[in-house]
């Protein structure tokens, strides 16, 4: 979906199954950008920054904050609303509403 959802010919989405540090040496890539909602994800993701750039010293990493009006929003919490199947479609784009939708149908919890 990730793929589908891209649209600019400059930005690439790419699976990886290793350390971080790994792709970006096969890429030669030197910067890392991280999406932080709050202080808790900041800190996680400063220890993670420091380990990367301890495996790796040339790594930058940039965080970027979000904008406010998503800084609540968690996959878990989403994935948990859209299993009673609440309403999603203002949280993520169409196409993952309708994967979400098709994944919880029949799923009715009580």
């Amino acid at each position: 979906m990730l793929k589908k959802l891209i649209t600019r010919p400059n930005i690439s989405c790419c699976i990886w199954d290793s350390l971080i540090v790994d792709f970006m040496k096969k890429e030669k890539s030197r910067l890392l950008i991280r999406g932080i909602r709050g202080m808790d994800d900041f800190s996680y993701e400063f220890e993670l920054s420091m380990m990367n750039k301890a495996l790796h010293p040339n790594i930058e990493t940039l965080f970027m904050t979000t904008d406010p009006k998503y800084i609540v929003l968690r996959s878990s919490s989403i994935k948990e609303l859209a299993s009673f199947q609440g309403d999603v479609s203002l949280m993520v784009p169409p196409m993952v509403t309708d994967a979400l939708k098709k994944k919880f149908a029949g799923t009715k919890k009580v």
